[in-house]
Protein backbone atom coordinates (compact mmCIF):
# COMPACT_ATOMS: atom_id res chain seq x y z
CA UNK A 1 0.00 0.00 0.00
CA UNK A 2 1.55 3.88 -1.14
CA UNK A 3 1.42 6.39 1.60
CA UNK A 4 -1.83 7.91 -0.61
CA UNK A 5 -3.94 4.43 -0.49
CA UNK A 6 -6.02 3.82 2.14
CA UNK A 7 -9.07 1.67 3.14
CA UNK A 8 -12.79 2.56 4.31
CA UNK A 9 -13.38 0.42 7.31
CA UNK A 10 -16.62 -0.26 8.86
CA UNK A 11 -16.87 1.36 12.21
CA UNK A 12 -13.66 3.23 11.96
CA UNK A 13 -13.59 7.04 10.78
CA UNK A 14 -14.35 7.39 6.84
CA UNK A 15 -10.37 7.45 6.33
CA UNK A 16 -7.76 5.34 8.71
CA UNK A 17 -4.08 4.97 8.03
CA UNK A 18 -1.08 4.66 9.62
CA UNK A 19 -0.48 8.69 9.07
CA UNK A 20 -3.55 9.33 10.65
CA UNK A 21 -3.04 7.25 13.91
CA UNK A 22 -2.06 9.99 17.02
CA UNK A 23 1.63 10.77 17.59
CA UNK A 24 3.23 9.22 20.41
CA UNK A 25 4.26 12.53 21.20
CA UNK A 26 1.11 14.11 22.36
CA UNK A 27 1.35 15.06 25.86
CA UNK A 28 -0.47 14.47 29.15
CA UNK A 29 -2.23 17.12 29.06
CA UNK A 30 -3.82 16.96 25.66
CA UNK A 31 -4.51 13.51 26.15
CA UNK A 32 -6.76 15.08 29.50
CA UNK A 33 -8.48 17.66 27.08
CA UNK A 34 -9.41 14.92 24.85
CA UNK A 35 -10.65 12.78 27.31
CA UNK A 36 -12.42 15.46 29.60
CA UNK A 37 -15.32 17.70 28.28
CA UNK A 38 -12.90 20.73 26.82
CA UNK A 39 -12.34 19.45 23.29
CA UNK A 40 -16.25 18.33 22.85
CA UNK A 41 -17.12 22.06 24.05
CA UNK A 42 -14.87 23.58 21.52
CA UNK A 43 -16.60 21.72 18.97
CA UNK A 44 -20.20 21.86 20.34
CA UNK A 45 -20.68 18.29 20.99
CA UNK A 46 -23.17 18.84 23.37
CA UNK A 47 -24.45 14.95 23.79
CA UNK A 48 -21.04 13.68 23.94
CA UNK A 49 -20.38 16.50 27.34
CA UNK A 50 -23.93 14.86 28.86
CA UNK A 51 -22.75 11.38 28.42
CA UNK A 52 -19.48 11.97 30.08
CA UNK A 53 -20.70 13.99 32.83
CA UNK A 54 -23.87 11.53 33.23
CA UNK A 55 -21.55 9.14 33.60
CA UNK A 56 -18.83 10.63 36.72
CA UNK A 57 -16.05 11.42 34.22
CA UNK A 58 -12.83 10.89 36.18
CA UNK A 59 -11.22 13.42 34.37
CA UNK A 60 -13.29 16.20 34.97
CA UNK A 61 -16.48 17.72 36.31
CA UNK A 62 -18.95 20.50 34.82
CA UNK A 63 -16.81 23.09 36.43
CA UNK A 64 -13.48 21.82 36.22
CA UNK A 65 -10.49 23.76 34.32
CA UNK A 66 -8.27 22.69 31.96
CA UNK A 67 -3.99 22.70 32.06
CA UNK A 68 -4.56 26.24 30.24
CA UNK A 69 -7.10 27.46 33.27
CA UNK A 70 -10.17 27.01 31.39
CA UNK A 71 -13.57 25.80 31.62
CA UNK A 72 -15.77 23.88 29.16
CA UNK A 73 -18.03 27.03 29.07
CA UNK A 74 -15.09 28.86 28.31
CA UNK A 75 -14.46 27.16 25.26
CA UNK A 76 -18.12 26.78 24.20
CA UNK A 77 -18.40 30.41 24.38
CA UNK A 78 -15.48 31.17 22.98
CA UNK A 79 -16.81 29.04 19.73
CA UNK A 80 -20.33 30.10 19.62
CA UNK A 81 -21.62 26.95 20.82
CA UNK A 82 -25.14 28.50 22.16
CA UNK A 83 -26.69 24.75 22.78
CA UNK A 84 -23.17 23.36 24.68
CA UNK A 85 -23.70 26.76 26.64
CA UNK A 86 -27.03 26.01 27.72
CA UNK A 87 -26.33 22.65 28.62
CA UNK A 88 -23.11 23.02 30.39
CA UNK A 89 -25.00 25.81 32.58
CA UNK A 90 -28.04 23.17 33.26
CA UNK A 91 -25.50 20.97 34.12
CA UNK A 92 -24.23 23.59 36.82
CA UNK A 93 -21.35 25.66 35.27
CA UNK A 94 -20.27 28.49 36.75
CA UNK A 95 -21.01 31.66 34.32
CA UNK A 96 -18.82 34.00 36.11
CA UNK A 97 -15.90 31.88 36.32
CA UNK A 98 -11.98 33.59 35.40
CA UNK A 99 -9.11 31.90 33.86
CA UNK A 100 -6.27 31.25 36.51
CA UNK A 101 -4.00 33.47 34.54
CA UNK A 102 -5.92 36.05 32.51
CA UNK A 103 -8.94 36.16 34.67
CA UNK A 104 -11.43 36.18 31.62
CA UNK A 105 -14.87 34.54 31.95
CA UNK A 106 -16.75 33.25 29.33
CA UNK A 107 -19.14 36.05 28.34
CA UNK A 108 -14.99 37.80 27.78
CA UNK A 109 -14.33 35.36 25.24
CA UNK A 110 -18.19 35.38 23.86
CA UNK A 111 -17.94 39.21 23.31
CA UNK A 112 -14.46 39.00 22.07
CA UNK A 113 -15.21 36.45 19.80
CA UNK A 114 -18.68 38.34 18.19
CA UNK A 115 -20.71 35.44 19.43
CA UNK A 116 -24.28 38.07 20.67
CA UNK A 117 -26.73 35.05 21.05
CA UNK A 118 -23.90 33.54 23.57
CA UNK A 119 -23.20 37.14 25.06
CA UNK A 120 -27.24 37.50 25.58
CA UNK A 121 -27.80 33.87 27.20
CA UNK A 122 -24.99 34.39 29.92
CA UNK A 123 -26.38 37.65 30.67
CA UNK A 124 -29.70 36.10 31.20
CA UNK A 125 -28.40 33.54 33.38
CA UNK A 126 -26.21 36.43 35.75
CA UNK A 127 -23.07 36.51 33.98
CA UNK A 128 -21.60 39.81 35.42
CA UNK A 129 -20.66 42.25 32.67
CA UNK A 130 -18.74 44.56 35.13
CA UNK A 131 -15.99 41.52 36.17
CA UNK A 132 -12.31 42.61 34.67
CA UNK A 133 -9.93 40.67 33.32
CA UNK A 134 -6.37 40.65 34.11
CA UNK A 135 -5.89 43.90 32.02
CA UNK A 136 -8.48 45.16 33.73
CA UNK A 137 -11.13 45.21 30.58
CA UNK A 138 -14.47 44.00 30.92
CA UNK A 139 -16.64 42.28 27.97
CA UNK A 140 -17.15 45.63 26.66
CA UNK A 141 -13.67 46.31 26.27
CA UNK A 142 -13.29 43.00 24.30
CA UNK A 143 -16.10 43.71 22.27
CA UNK A 144 -15.29 47.28 21.22
CA UNK A 145 -11.96 46.41 20.47
CA UNK A 146 -13.02 44.17 17.56
CA UNK A 147 -15.98 46.05 16.50
CA UNK A 148 -18.58 43.86 17.61
CA UNK A 149 -21.53 46.25 17.37
CA UNK A 150 -24.46 44.47 18.13
CA UNK A 151 -22.16 43.22 21.68
CA UNK A 152 -22.01 46.48 22.79
CA UNK A 153 -25.55 47.45 22.72
CA UNK A 154 -26.30 44.05 24.58
CA UNK A 155 -23.91 44.54 27.10
CA UNK A 156 -24.53 48.39 27.02
CA UNK A 157 -28.13 48.05 27.84
CA UNK A 158 -27.44 45.24 30.20
CA UNK A 159 -25.48 47.41 31.94
CA UNK A 160 -25.12 50.99 31.17
CA UNK A 161 -22.52 51.38 33.99
CA UNK A 162 -19.78 49.62 31.72
CA UNK A 163 -19.26 52.56 29.76
CA UNK A 164 -17.57 54.56 32.19
CA UNK A 165 -14.81 51.32 33.53
CA UNK A 166 -11.40 52.27 32.70
CA UNK A 167 -8.82 49.12 32.23
CA UNK A 168 -5.17 49.01 33.35
CA UNK A 169 -4.33 51.21 30.97
CA UNK A 170 -7.11 53.66 31.89
CA UNK A 171 -8.79 53.43 28.62
CA UNK A 172 -12.34 52.71 28.85
CA UNK A 173 -14.02 50.54 25.66
CA UNK A 174 -14.85 53.55 23.77
CA UNK A 175 -11.46 54.18 23.52
CA UNK A 176 -10.71 51.30 21.48
CA UNK A 177 -13.44 51.43 18.73
CA UNK A 178 -11.88 51.96 15.73
CA UNK A 179 -12.48 55.11 13.93
CA UNK A 180 -14.08 53.67 11.15
CA UNK A 181 -16.74 52.09 13.11
CA UNK A 182 -19.04 54.95 12.78
CA UNK A 183 -22.22 52.32 14.50
CA UNK A 184 -20.28 51.50 17.18
CA UNK A 185 -19.67 55.45 17.93
CA UNK A 186 -23.34 56.15 17.65
CA UNK A 187 -24.34 52.83 20.00
CA UNK A 188 -21.79 54.69 22.28
CA UNK A 189 -22.82 58.00 21.82
CA UNK A 190 -26.41 57.29 22.75
CA UNK A 191 -25.08 55.65 26.27
CA UNK A 192 -23.17 58.82 26.73
CA UNK A 193 -26.41 61.10 28.02
CA UNK A 194 -27.75 61.02 31.09
CA UNK A 195 -30.81 59.03 30.52
CA UNK A 196 -29.01 55.98 30.56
Amino acid sequence: MNSTSHTHTEGESCCSGPWLQPSVHQTLDEIDFERGIWSDACYGNTEEIIRKLNRGNRICTVNSVDSSGYTALHYASRNGHLSTCEALVMQGANVNCQTASGKSTPLHRAAYRGHRLVVKYLLSKKANPMICDADGKTALHKAAENGHTEILKELLENSPALKSITDNKGKTAFQYVSHDKQDAIEIFNSFLDDNH
